[in-house]
């Protein structure tokens, strides 16, 4: 009797304790700001221009005022592209990587440079970079963006390597090679490259150790983009990815002259390029094929390939005809899959959660401005200004660029979730096609001497 009264005794004191700091970290999150909607941009001198350019003002606005000063865990202050607003108020490797592209349009070289010294800075000596750099816990930020609150960004950033399934991201390497590369075609610096040339080559070699006898990379389920998906083994998608990383740093051996890395990087990149070709390619299909495991149309890897070059022409065609056939950008380009991924390879918390389609019938603004930019490369400049109006009236009806689009054309949302408004990661690849459209269709100089377009309403002072 006195046992059981003592140990009554201990459990109410725990949950009274558990009580009270719960009601105090409440607190602490009400006093937080209301998440309130960024401008977007439109003025008036914008409004009466075209949609192309309005999405695309929005674009540059979403871009640039997610840009904010943050403290680092190992000290000192550096200039961060935060993922989002709501949920993401920080800076992932993958996202930055893809924002790269429409930050090197906008001549954001600051953020450019300070991101990419960021990840750098905290490369582990086998050579991964972070995954991301954070200072608050997933459910934390959770509760602050269900509650409408701003994200804490008190605490300084610090790294993590691994990912929220607790799994390696391979693809986040890769794309921060790519992202130099970007900063390196804006700026010509051959000083900044020199000195951070052993840091990406160490980075592409940590890839290169998950690669398999042929030259692919292996990775763990839940590991890449589509991380609420049990993509394991080869992927298409993140084998693509690798390959534009080592063509990038072929082209960077180049131009420090380092004929001896260029030569090497250039056999390595036709190895790679040869075993996607067999390991995905299925011409019965029209398309290279997912991964290993699953034989779809997934449009990341297909649209990368083509865009950057890895796909023949006749294979492009062909892919870019499937898309069309299969529906792949209505109503919002561009869908992720043709079709759905065995529900038994999607991650339980988004099945229970209502967002089984996150990555598979939804849709992703990214995936459209790379099917913009894959249509423009073979010249199919009809479609690809029929693809971007799709993108440029869901942008524009919306007035913020957001993570995802469901089937009905809306952002996607469930009772758990909202999509994340802006994503920047979509909103900088979005502004990057609209580029490369003008471009290709002759609106616009070669050159990339645009920095934002008319009527753009942003303080850019800290952007250079």
């Amino acid at each position: 009797m006195l046992v059981a009264l003592l140990l009554g005794s201990l459990v109410g004191a725990a949950l009274g304790l558990l009580s009270v700091q719960f009601l105090a970290y409440l607190r602490q999150l009400l006093r937080q700001p209301r998440l309130v909607d960024p401008p977007n941009g439109i003025t008036g001198s914008v409004l009466a221009l075209e949609p192309e350019i309005r999405a695309a003002s929005i674009a540059a606005v979403n871009v640039l005022n997610s840009v904010e000063r943050r403290r680092l865990a190992s000290g000192g202050e550096v200039l961060i592209l935060n993922a989002g607003r709501r949920n993401f108020r920080e800076p992932w490797a993958r996202d930055f990587g893809f924002a790269s592209f429409g930050l090197a349009e906008l001549q954001s070289k600051r953020v450019l440079r300070e991101g990419l010294e960021m990840f750098l800075r905290y490369q582990v000596p086998d050579g991964q970079f972070p995954v991301k750099m954070h200072s608050t816990s997933v459910l934390n930020r959770y509760l602050h963006a269900q509650f409408g609150r701003e994200q804490p960004i008190h605490a300084p950033l610090r790294p993590k390597f691994r990912t929220g399934h607790d799994t390696l991201s391979l693809d986040g390497n890769a794309l921060l090679v790519i992202a130099s590369a970007n900063y390196l075609r804006l700026t010509g610096e051959r000083a900044w490259l020199d000195a951070r040339w052993e840091a990406l080559g160490k980075g592409l070699d940590w890839l290169g150790g998950h690669a398999g006898s042929d030259g692919l990379l292996k990775q763990q389920s839940y590991s890449d983009w589509a991380d609420t998906v049990a993509r394991n083994g080869r992927v298409l998608y993140t084998n693509v990815v690798y390959w534009k990383a080592i063509e990038e740093m072929r082209w960077m051996a180049g131009l420090l002259d380092r004929q001896g890395a260029q030569a090497s990087y250039t056999a390595q990149a036709e190895r790679v390029c040869e075993a996607v070709q067999r390991a995905f390619w299925r011409a019965d299909e029209g398309h290279f094929a997912a991964s290993d495991t699953f034989e779809l149309l997934s449009s990341s890897g297909n649209l990368l390939a083509i865009a950057w070059g890895l796909a023949e022409p006749e294979q492009g065609h062909q892919i870019l005809d499937e898309m069309e056939r299969r529906g792949m950008a209505d109503p919002v380009p561009t869908r992720a899959t043709d079709r759905p991924y065995p529900p038994s390879a999607i991650a339980l918390e988004n099945r229970l959660g209502g967002l089984a389609s996150y990555h598979t019938e939804a849709a992703w603004l990214w995936l459209g401005a790379w099917h913009v930019i894959a249509l423009c490369r073979f010249g199919r400049m009809e479609e690809a200004r029929e693809i971007l109006s799709r993108i440029a009236s869901t942008v524009v009806r919306d007035g913020v660029i957001h993570e995802v689009y469901g089937p009905d054309g809306r952002p996607l949302s469930s009772f758990w979730y909202q999509s994340e408004a802006p994503l920047t990661w979509n909103a900088a690849m979005v502004f990057h096609a609209c580029r490369v459209y003008a471009r290709w269709s002759g609106l616009a100089p070669a050159a990339r001497s645009e920095t934002a377009p008319p009527g753009m309403a942003v303080n850019r002072r800290e952007h250079r």
